[in-house]
């Protein structure tokens, strides 16, 4: 008799969620034009190109932004195509390394026009060309807002590097390791694509109500990301950064536990989302169009992002949307690291 398979059940925290399933009708165009940007960078080594080729992080882009223009499309393609490629150049580097990296791209962000110095990181002139083509279809406040999240994310991404180097030997709680996480997602940096159309003030946008829909909405992205991703990573021995290893280090469980725990904290988080929604204020019918729109975005965010990780191949292959049906996946056996 065959051994019988080991595995584990997804919990779907997104069950009941209003928002469905849209994709950017210009989806196929701003695919084309932003993946011809970035590989011409010759940036990926053939491991990283073929993980780039099978995630499609343009369909991720146009399913989170799905309601918007195409300029602002290609903006989010954009995005999404250079967070992967940092991610990407980031995790063979050291807390040094990486540190150089994110100063390289801080400051192309803040000179978006000036030739960039020779000898430095490409992803120095990746965000500098990003940045002077985003720049055209973003408002004032949503391009401030932009340039002051990127700095608490490259900071997180520099941590993770110093946890990375030391094999996360310093377990992080469930707390400290949200937090980081909170940096490392880069959630914040898509919500400002969201806003690029609108003039919403600061008075708005720091409410507490609109802080915590976006960190609702940061922390579903954050829960189901890792959940998702688990399996692959706990293959290579590369499942520090995830909730899910830390929900079973924490709580002295396995992994079946530990996700049913996950997919508790995420259904507390979407009816907290949901409640907030409907105790929002009003600021007059021109802020509360805009809000509104901002609002329907993030829900709209996590829909999009969670519904990519099943019509991706970076978590499933081909079984996505087997899985996505069934919830249930076979543990993948532990394989040495290349």
């Amino acid at each position: 008799m065959a051994p019988a398979k080991t595995g584990f059940f997804l919990p779907n925290g997104l069950a009941d969620w209003p928002w469905v399933r849209k994709l950017n009708p210009y989806y196929l165009e701003v695919k084309a034009e932003s993946e011809t940007w970035i590989t011409s960078f010759a940036a990926f080594d053939q491991h990283a190109q073929n993980s780039f080729n099978k995630c499609d992080f343009s369909l991720l882009a146009c399913l989170a932004y799905a309601n918007v223009d195409k300029d602002r499309a290609r903006t989010g393609c954009d995005l999404m195509n250079f967070l992967f490629l940092f991610d990407e150049l980031s995790d063979v580097e050291d807390e040094k390394g990486v540190r150089a990296q994110a100063d390289a791209i801080l400051d192309a962000l803040n000179h978006p026009r000036a030739p960039r110095p020779t000898g430095e990181s490409i992803l120095g002139e990746v965000a500098r060309q990003f940045w002077a083509r985003a720049i055209q279809t973003m408002s004032t406040g949503s391009q401030r807002r932009f340039i002051s999240e990127f700095v608490p994310h490259v900071d997180a991404m520099v941590q993770q590097a110093k946890d990375r180097s030391r094999s996360y030997q310093d377990r992080r709680t469930i707390t400290s390791y949200i937090s980081v996480r909170r940096g490392t997602i880069a959630a914040k940096l898509a919500f400002a694509i969201l806003e690029a159309d609108m003039n919403l003030p600061d008075s708005v946008k720091t409410h507490p109500l609109i802080t915590n829909l976006e960190t609702c909405c940061m922390d579903m992205l954050i829960l189901s990301n890792d959940m998702y991703s688990y399996n692959i990573e706990q293959a290579k021995d590369d499942d520090g950064h995830n909730i899910v290893t830390v929900v079973m280090h924490e709580k002295n469980t396995d992994v079946q536990w530990a996700l049913h725990w996950v997919g508790q904290y995420y259904r507390r988080i979407t009816t907290q989302f949901l409640q907030d929604k409907k105790m929002l204020p009003s600021w007059g019918n021109d802020i509360d169009s805009q809000v509104e729109r901002y609002v329907d975005g993030l829900g709209n965010w996590a829909r999009g992002h969670d519904q990519w990780c099943f019509e991706t191949e970076r978590y499933f292959g081909k079984e996505g949307q087997e899985i996505q049906k069934e919830r249930w996946i076979e543990m993948l056996p532990k394989r040495n690291r290349k």
